[in-house]
């Protein structure tokens, strides 16, 4: 695998690691790739936790593989190739990460183990990051899971990073041709999973909430603190997409019809109708973290976070997640 361009001085500080056998230099080196690699595992495997482990596990291969850097192709290159295929070999011994049908009418499948990606922890720099917004909200990380594995790599590796077909193949030690079926397959099945989405991936585009965002999750919050129901139903579209994860049961309904919903479930009732909440983003999505006060407790505690899409100043799609055991996140655990 070979890049066309010369020795870099992440190149050649590597290399001087590797010489020398100095693991806290290459550790140092190294450890500025993280945050890329790990979102780059997550758009892989969905789920932040596994991305988390496999990126460390990418630190560890590189450190075995370390002698067969030559410096001919980028650094970077090299840790996103091993990567990628600690990716695929997670994969190939997990069964349970792949969509599954749809419990419930009204969504033909879902991704149980889809967990949201907190954005302190995505690439500070625009230009590290490779990848416009639409590449990290929930919808585009779901519409990848749909492609199996290899074509999985094949469609992040050329559309999202837009690397040539030639070093795609090398990575995956495939042919260019396979490396181009498996492009065109890739990208029936994304236009299909999101027919409304343009397709120019590679364009970066750093997102701030809007002023319109920022109010609609702001009405979300103030509705759940005042137990307000009329007024949490009117910021729902009626064609809203919810789920709960990892509860099982996508659906599309009403917003009269979800609110009745999460009351008969016990919401809004004695118990579970102190509530408190904080704006915040993942996925650079808009979401609202919800902390319960429980009777006899004198905190309100992080109870979950719910992802938003909004469309037109109404809730489109909700995502939510319990937040409990999940310090990465990085939000308070009580209020």
């Amino acid at each position: 695998m070979t890049d066309d361009r010369p020795l870099g001085a992440d190149e050649a500080t590597f290399l001087a690691a590797v010489r020398a056998d100095d693991t806290a230099r290459f550790a140092l080196i190294t450890e500025r790739y993280r945050r890329a690699l790990r979102v780059h595992c997550y758009r892989m495997l969905a789920n932040y936790e596994d991305a988390q482990d496999l990126t460390q596990e990418t630190f560890l291969r590189a450190w075995h593989k370390r002698e067969s850097f030559k410096g001919h192709a980028a650094l970077r290159t090299w840790l996103y190739r091993i990567a990628t295929n600690a990716c695929l070999d997670f994969l190939e011994k997990r069964n349970d990460r792949t969509p599954v049908p749809a419990g419930l009418s009204g969504a033909d499948w879902e991704v149980l183990y889809l967990q949201p990606y907190p954005d302190r922890m995505l690439p500070e720099d625009p230009q590290e990051s490779v990848v416009a917004r639409e590449t990290i909200e929930l919808a585009f990380i779901v519409a990848v899971q749909h492609l199996p594995p290899r074509q999985r790599a094949v469609f992040i590796l050329r559309d999202v990073l837009g690397w040539p077909a030639s070093k795609a193949a090398d990575s995956l030690e495939l042919t260019v041709a396979s490396v181009t079926s498996a492009l065109q397959r890739a990208r029936v099945t994304m236009r299909e999973q999101l027919p409304d989405r343009r397709f120019d991936w590679r364009i970066t585009d750093a997102h701030e909430l809007s002023n319109d965002e920022r109010g609609v999750v702001k009405s979300y919050i103030d509705a759940h603190e005042r137990n307000d129901l009329d007024g949490l139903t009117s910021l729902l579209r009626d064609d809203l997409r919810f789920a709960m994860l990892p509860d099982a049961g996508t659906l599309t309904t009403t917003a009269k019809d979800a609110v009745e919903g999460w009351v008969s479930g016990g919401l809004f009732q004695c118990g579970h109708d102190d509530w408190r909440g904080i704006t915040t983003t993942v996925n650079r999505m808009p979401a609202a973290a919800l902390y319960l006060r429980t009777p006899g407790d004198p905190e309100h505690r992080l109870f979950a976070i719910a992802v938003l899409r909004i469309a037109d100043g109404k809730i489109a799609e909700l995502t939510g997640f319990d937040a409990t055991g999940k310090p990465w996140l990085g939000l308070p655990p009580a209020l």
